[in-house]
């Protein structure tokens, strides 16, 4: 298509990696084919061509037709401008949060849901600091790690959904969090020195708020059952609970009351040979002058 004399490219899928539904995601696969459907009825409804929508809004015919199917999630600006076009007034735009939220990889949902309803979270973690802590730099220096390289959206994506859980912490009434990190997961510079040293000052704030408890496992004390990988226990209203840990039941998240027991004294074990909350702090105040 040709503006003001000047050829324009029409996106594809080569254009938008990472767009695509994953098959086993029930949910998201039914809100984009009811999204596709309404797009597909309210381009139909104005008389437009797929091709001729398509150049409307920057993509091409075969994209048109792979977001109408459900084969691909319609990007927010997508939305928007068949809102405008189409004169939806405003019913197409207003489906961003539903596509917004199948953006994210279902585990992350999952985990996102099960974290806003627990009223009590216990965490234990030996590699990297857990990401209800992470600063959005720190998170994203973390997801550059990972080889291979993912694609620049979906880094963007995962970040999104890493930082969309931090809604936890204005939460009302708020849940008790307990974190106990290993001090080598505070030592190591993730980002840059700049970037580490805000991290740092963002779990001194975190520290401070009432339901938070920040511990710190200095590296000479082995002899404890975190050895064995991460543990997490998330408590819920009703007195059910979920927990897991990386070396014990195959790592997969338990229900059963027992198994959770086993994670909940583990998770005892750990905490009681850490540094206090007000020693933890203490030690990551020093770390932070001594940079």
């Amino acid at each position: 298509m040709s503006v003001d004399g000047e050829v324009r490219r029409l996106r594809t899928e080569a254009d938008e990696p990472g767009w695509e539904v994953d098959p086993d995601d029930d949910w998201g696969l039914a809100v984009i084919a009811t999204v596709g459907r309404q797009l597909k009825l309210r381009r139909e409804a104005a008389g437009m061509r797929a091709a001729e929508f398509g150049e409307a809004v920057g993509y091409g015919e075969d994209m048109v037709y792979k977001i109408e199917s459900g084969k691909r999630i319609p990007r927010p600006e997508y939305l928007d401008m068949a809102d405008e076009i189409l004169r939806a007034g405003g019913l197409l735009a207003a489906m961003k949060e539903d596509v917004k939220k199948v953006r994210y990889p279902k585990r992350v949902r999952d985990l996102a849901q099960m974290e806003a309803k627990a009223v009590e979270l216990l965490s234990y973690g030996n590699h990297n600091l857990h990401g209800l802590l992470q600063t959005k730099e720190y998170a994203w220096a973390l997801l550059r790690t990972r080889r291979p390289v993912n694609p620049e959206d979906q880094l963007e994506q995962a970040l999104a959904a890493r930082m969309a859980r931090k809604a936890v912490f204005d939460r009302a009434p708020a849940p008790e969090l307990s974190f106990v990190l290993e001090e080598t997961t505070l030592r190591r510079p993730v980002g840059g020195k700049m970037v580490w040293r805000s991290q740092l000052e963002h779990l001194l704030e975190v520290g401070q708020l009432p339901n938070v408890e920040i511990q710190v496992m200095p590296t000479d004390r082995w002899d404890h059952p975190g050895t064995g990988g991460r543990i997490q226990v998330l408590k819920f209203e009703d007195g059910t609970a979920v927990g897991r840990m990386d070396d014990e039941f195959s790592g997969r998240p338990v229900h059963d009351p027992r198994q959770v027991r086993i994670l909940e004294l583990r998770y005892g074990i750990i905490r009681a040979e850490a540094l206090t909350a007000r020693e933890s702090l203490a030690f990551v105040e020093q770390l932070v002058g001594e940079r």
